[in-house]
């Protein structure tokens, strides 16, 4: 059976840590910002972690 090919939209949007967590990136932080607090704006810049639900079909997507 050939290898698992990475989906390359995926691989730029998520990122596995070292000890094997899936990570990405916050939506609503890029454009309409002024009304938004600052305190959400910096909230919203850090990385989140895959729900649960999604996590199969991440790894799946990213070829692992």
């Amino acid at each position: 059976m050939p290898k698992m090919k990475t989906d390359r939209g995926a691989a730029k949007r998520f990122k596995v840590t070292g000890t094997g967590r899936l990570r990405r990136r916050q939506a609503m932080r890029s454009h309409l910002l002024e009304k938004k607090s600052s305190n959400r704006t910096r909230r919203l810049g850090r990385e989140a972690e895959v729900a649960p639900a999604d996590r199969r079909e991440v790894r799946r997507l990213l070829g692992r």
